[in-house]
């Protein structure tokens, strides 16, 4: 049995725009699944350059699962972007210090916590995903995107702000999918059902497990 090297930065030969991504990722805020794979269009260290406003003292995350598959220009906003937006003035005076320094003192900037991408999810081209996001397993993000809020499992979703287009399948099968979790089965396993994973056929791929 011959698998692809999940460990290997570039898994395609001659190709150095498209990686693992958990294998060039250097930040220790962002988690990233085996077999996840971003492809840039000019150099795929852009991808944590457009992990904006991640901060150590704020302390989110952006977590992605296994098998996503993430486009050129893909931007996450975190936490650290965020200002006041009940007080009578958003500016962050506190940062600049001197007699503005105390500005802060009791209070906190808004937080939306973790950004979460789940498994086998796919991330069109230049899509933005705002912060806190929490996007299910098997969904579909459109090209230029503003993901706003969270997406369900296996839905399409397109816009600005980024709405359900539709279901990729049945709920039924979703919760069926769901439950399968094929991500999660050892490597040989899904290597011997992948025939079953590029065809529509969700009976087959659960008479498999």
């Amino acid at each position: 049995m011959s698998i692809p090297d999940k460990d290997i930065k570039f898994p395609l030969d001659n190709y150095d725009r498209l990686c693992f991504l958990k294998n060039i990722i250097k930040n220790s805020n962002i988690i990233v699944g085996d077999y996840t794979y971003y492809d840039d269009f000019e150099d795929v260290g852009n991808f944590e350059k457009n992990v904006k406003y991640l901060f150590d003292f704020i302390g989110d995350q952006l977590i992605i699962g296994k098998f996503c598959m993430i486009a050129s220009d893909v931007t996450f906003i975190m936490n650290g972007a965020n200002h006041l937006n009940e007080a009578i003035s958003s500016y962050p005076f506190a940062i600049f210090g001197k007699d503005w320094a105390g500005a802060m003192e009791g209070k906190e900037y808004p937080t939306k916590g973790n950004t979460l991408v789940g498994n086998d999810v796919w991330i069109g081209y230049g899509a933005t995903i705002m912060p806190g996001v929490t996007i299910g397993n098997g969904a579909i993000i459109a090209t230029k995107s503003v993901v706003t809020k969270d997406v369900a499992p296996y839905s399409i979703v397109g816009g600005n702000p980024a709405k359900e287009i539709r279901k990729r399948f049945s709920e039924e099968n979703i919760k069926t999918l769901l439950k399968i979790n094929w991500w999660d089965w050892p490597i040989e396993k899904i290597t011997q059902h992948v025939q079953h994973l590029t065809d529509d056929n969700i009976g087959k791929l659960k008479m498999g497990t």
